[in-house]
């Protein structure tokens, strides 16, 4: 069948490839990750291997759609304005670049939080294949975004991420110091953050920094509930973390955090009026 049209989904090379026809109807759809091609109708089988033939590699499994997972359900009935999953690393500092103000030393300070976030992204992104989902800039109701959120075997990570302007970095308690720059709340906040994201998905979350180009960082010993990462060796600490999560609980996670509706805070209840004491007639 001419006229096939293949569809990305996601972010450009990690998520599912959908084929179209042309007035819009899906007939079939690639999963990346698991190399398989679900077909929804036996007679466009061949045009579907045409259509995707491109971008296939190695043996692929072909056959009808499998059983939706609760997880694939709750994705199904999202708006697509709602979901987070193609949101990029510091997609507000990207902004703020291109509208921002005109001062040299801010968009520096900017282009330096960008390349940071975007080192760090492209680090926890590669975790995929080995069982991890990433979330950049999750928005959280009273704290601003959460550079990334990341859910695995080894758990739920809240992770912000610090440019180390290759000068020598300090962890403590409350601050976190880079170089000669003013002190950071970067400690307070995150342990803020990891606490919102805990009661919206009723899990256990660790919170992270993330130091990017460093040249020497220095934890204290009486912070132990934060983790701290760098980017070299970020990726092999979180693999090599034991496992808490089974692969179908990080999947719903995933579902849950992807989306916006997730994240907004809860209405408030009326408070009811309060009884007040009737005139006495005479």
């Amino acid at each position: 069948m001419r006229g096939l049209k293949v569809l990305p989904s996601g972010r450009p090379g990690r998520g599912r490839l959908y084929v179209n026809l042309p007035d819009g109807r899906s007939v079939a759809w690639y999963d990346r990750q698991a190399n398989r091609i679900s077909v929804l109708a036996d007679d466009h089988r061949e045009a579907v291997l045409a259509a995707l033939r491109p971008y296939l590699s190695g043996a692929v499994t072909i056959g009808p759609p499998p059983v939706p997972t609760a997880a694939d359900l709750h994705r199904l009935a999202m708006p697509p304005d709602a979901d987070l999953a193609p949101n990029r690393p510091g997609e507000t500092l990207l902004g703020e670049l291109e509208h921002g103000p005109a001062g040299t030393r801010t968009r520096h300070r900017l282009r330096q939080d960008l390349t940071a976030q975007t080192r760090m992204g492209d680090a926890f992104d590669a975790l995929e294949p080995d069982g991890w989902r990433t979330l950049h800039h999750v928005p959280l109701p009273g704290l601003g975004h959460l550079d990334h959120l990341l859910i695995g075997p080894a758990g739920v990570y809240c992770v912000r991420t610090v440019p180390g302007r290759r000068q020598r970095a300090a962890v403590g308690d409350l601050l976190l110091t880079v170089g000669r720059t003013p002190p950071r709340p970067d400690p307070r906040w995150i342990r803020r953050a990891a606490a919102g994201v805990g009661r919206a998905l009723e899990v256990a979350v660790t919170p992270a920094l993330a130091l990017v180009d460093a040249s020497r960082l220095e934890v204290a010993p009486t912070v132990r509930d934060i983790r701290v990462l760098q980017h070299p060796t970020a990726t092999p600490d979180l693999l090599t973390a034991p496992a808490v999560l089974e692969p179908p609980h990080v999947e719903a996670l995933f579902a849950l955090a992807r989306d916006t509706r997730t994240w907004l805070p809860a209405p408030r209840r009326p408070t009811p009026p309060r009884p007040g004491r009737r005139p006495v007639r005479r």
